[in-house]
């Protein structure tokens, strides 16, 4: 057991450092040579030069990327937000989900949180205020920052690019028929989590992001979408789909009969049990 403190102004070893003097410690224990050598291990790892911002990632999770890229306590950059003025809508109200735009952002040596927001936020404007988004806004009744958030929920509603527009063309459908969106990712937001399975007591919550129990599009984006989410909520497929369940990895099946979706969750529900036990069990010596 350690039991001498070292002072603030000791060497703080990186990971690859305390491996290295661990080692050396086994071997060379008390002799000179360990000095240079643990000196030589004691390289800080190479500072990141980029930051990735995937598609679908929330505003939180890239408020926590960028206070482990820069080396910042935790919750410094969402509390840098209070210091900015973002070009964001008015109907965000200070809000940047959805306008985080996903992309690969380069870091200048002294970068800040409020610099990364304010590029990234910048990225999207360029992006979603371009004639081609603007024009397919308007297309489907909507504006731009409607657009975004129906391309928030694609994103995180499709399990693959080619649904995409199916996804899109199913919330339409429910907007124009006054139908309540009924959307697990919505209900995954107003809960602050990702991907769980929605239960019934979950479509309970008080909540304006609860698509079960309210109409209409939630209040804001719930991710940041990337290109192909938008294009699909502004160029959605033709059909006339109200429903679609993933039955299994890489078949999501869309309908617009409630019988035949209730059959398709059916059989969903029989696939993740089997996955499930099939998982529970006990692996091959």
């Amino acid at each position: 057991m350690q039991t001498n403190t070292p002072s603030r102004n000791s060497i703080r070893l990186t990971r690859r450092g305390r491996l290295a003097l661990a080692t050396l410690g086994a071997v060379v224990a008390g002799t000179a040579v360990a000095v240079p050598l643990l000196i030589m291990a004691d390289e800080e790892e190479p500072r990141p030069e980029t930051l990735v911002v995937p598609a679908g990632w929330r505003a939180s999770q890239v408020y926590a990327a960028i206070d482990k890229t820069l080396d910042l306590p935790a919750g410094s950059t969402k509390k840098s937000l209070a210091k900015l003025n973002l070009k964001l809508p008015n109907e965000a109200e200070g809000n940047p989900e959805g306008y985080l735009f996903p992309d690969t952002y380069p870091l200048p040596e002294n970068a800040t949180p409020q610099q990364l927001l304010a590029r990234m936020v910048d990225t999207a404007n360029k992006k979603f205020n371009g004639a081609p988004v603007a024009a397919g806004a308007q297309r489907n009744a909507m504006n731009v920052y409607q657009a975004v958030t129906v391309a928030s929920i694609v994103q995180a509603e499709a399990a693959t690019r080619a649904d995409m527009g199916k996804v899109a063309r199913v919330i339409f459908n429910r907007l124009e028929r006054g139908m309540p969106l009924q959307m697990d990712s919505t209900v995954d937001y107003a809960l602050s989590r990702t991907k769980a399975r929605t239960i019934p007591a979950d479509t309970e919550v008080d909540s304006p992001y609860n698509s079960y129990r309210r109409m209409g599009l939630p209040p804001t984006p719930i991710d940041n979408p990337g290109e192909d989410a938008v294009r699909a909520a502004i160029t959605p497929t033709p059909g006339d789909w109200l429903y679609f369940v993933t039955v299994r990895p890489g078949e999501t099946r869309f309908t617009a009969d409630l019988a035949e979706h209730q059959r398709n969750v059916a059989e969903a529900e029989t696939e993740r049990k089997k996955t499930a036990e099939k998982s529970a069990r006990p692996s091959s010596p």
